[in-house]
C-alpha cells in the first residue's frame, strides 16, 4: 500500500484540480479549487502540472498517515500543520516517511489549505476533470462526488522532489484587510445611486450561510429599480442581488445561469482572496476594469509559473 490514508476528517476535504470546462451548455458547473492561487502554489512546489488534483482543505480537521517516502507541500490558510506533533510550516514542500502522521486543525489565518503530491493525487476524470461537485455527483476520489472519507487511500507518484519553500513576497497576508475587486456588469446602472453609493463605501460582512456554490454578503440593503432579468450565463465571481439586496457571490460550484440582477463579477485575483475569508470576516468592495483584471491575473500566473523557489530545510 502507498500513498496516504485518511484517518480522520471533517467530511469537508476534498480533490480539486483547475475545474471543468467546456460543459456549462450541459448544465454542468466548473468546480475548481476555490484558491487557484494557493492551489497553484501548491503544484509548483512539488514542480507539478498546474491541472494535477491536490486536496483542498476547508476548516482543516484532517488526519493524513504516510504510507511512502515522499514529498508533499502545503499552501493557503495556516492550518497549524503538524508531522509527528512537529510544527510544519505552511507554503513550502517538505519530506515525510511512512507510518508518519499529518494532522491539520483549524485555521489560525485563512480558510482553505492545499495539500499536493508528485504528480498529483490519482482520480478518475469525470468530463475531463477530477474536480468534486457533491450536488452533482461528479468527481473526486471516486469520481461520484463524494468527499474524502476515513480509509479512503489517496494514490499518487514515485517522485520526491527537494523540498522548496515559496518566497516570502508572495505569501499572501490573510490577517490583513480585504479589499475585492469587482468587474463592473452591464445591469449595475439599474441600482440606486444611494446603493451604488453603499456598495464601494461600507463594509460588507461574510455571513455564515457560504458553501463551494456561493458566498452572502451582509450590509446595507441593495435596491435595483430596472426591468425583470431574463436568465443568463453566470461567470466565476459574480454578485447578484436577489430580492433581500444583500448580494450573493458565486463560486466554482454555482449554477450555470440565474435571473437575479447583477452589479458585476470579481476579479480572478479577489476570488482566490474570498475563498480565504471566513464567516464574520469584513471586507470592502472596489470598481475596477476588465483589462486591469486581466492584466493582474497574467501577472500572477507568469510569477507562479517563473518564480525561483527558495531552498526548505524540511
Amino acid at each position: 500500500m502507498s500513498g496516504l490514508t485518511v484517518e480522520k476528517t471533517l467530511g469537508l476535504a476534498q480533490l480539486q484540480d483547475r475545474g471543468r470546462f467546456g460543459v456549462r451548455h450541459l448544465g454542468v458547473t466548473q468546480g475548481g479549487a476555490l484558491d487557484w492561487i494557493a492551489a497553484s502554489w501548491a503544484n509548483q512546489l512539488l514542480g507539478n502540472s498546474p491541472d494535477c488534483a491536490l486536496i483542498e482543505l476547508p476548516f482543516g480537521g484532517v488526519t493524513l498517515r504516510c504510507q511512502q517516502h515522499t514529498t508533499l507541500a502545503l499552501t493557503g490558510a495556516d492550518l497549524q500543520a503538524t508531522l509527528d506533533t512537529q510544527p510544519l510550516p505552511a507554503w513550502q514542500s517538505f519530506r515525510v516517511a511512512p507510518g508518519q502522521t499529518l494532522t491539520l486543525g483549524p485555521p489560525r489565518s485563512g480558510m482553505r489549505g492545499y495539500l499536493a503530491a508528485p504528480g498529483g493525487f490519482d482520480a478518475p476524470r469525470v468530463l475531463n476533470s477530477r474536480s468534486e461537485v457533491r450536488r452533482e455527483q461528479l468527481g473526486g476520489l471516486h469520481g461520484d462526488g463524494s468527499p474524502l472519507g476515513p480509509g479512503d487511500l489517496l494514490a499518487f507518484g514515485s517522485a520526491k522532489p527537494a523540498p522548496a519553500a515559496v518566497p516570502q513576497q508572495h505569501i499572501p497576508d490573510y490577517l490583513a484587510a480585504v479589499c475585492l475587486e469587482l468587474i463592473l456588469g452591464a445591469q449595475i446602472a439599474l441600482f440606486s445611486g444611494q446603493s451604488l453609493f453603499a456598495l464601494f463605501n461600507q463594509p460588507w460582512q461574510v455571513d455564515q450561510r457560504t458553501d463551494r456554490m456561493g458566498l452572502r454578503l451582509l450590509g446595507p440593503a441593495l435596491r435595483y429599480q430596472g426591468p425583470p432579468i431574463i436568465s443568463e450565463g453566470i461567470p466565476l465571481g459574480t454578485v447578484q442581488v436577489p430580492a433581500d439586496g444583500q448580494p450573493i457571490i458565486l463560486l466554482n460550484d454555482r449554477q450555470t445561469i440565474g435571473g437575479y440582477p447583477r452589479l458585476g463579477a470579481l476579479s480572478p485575483a479577489s476570488v482566490a482572496r474570498l475563498a480565504q475569508c471566513a464567516p464574520g470576516q469584513q471586507l470592502m468592495l472596489k470598481p475596477t476594469t476588465l483589462a486591469k483584471a486581466r492584466t493582474q491575473q497574467l501577472a500572477l500566473q507568469s510569477a507562479i509559473c517563473t518564480t525561483l523557489l527558495v531552498q526548505s530545510a524540511y
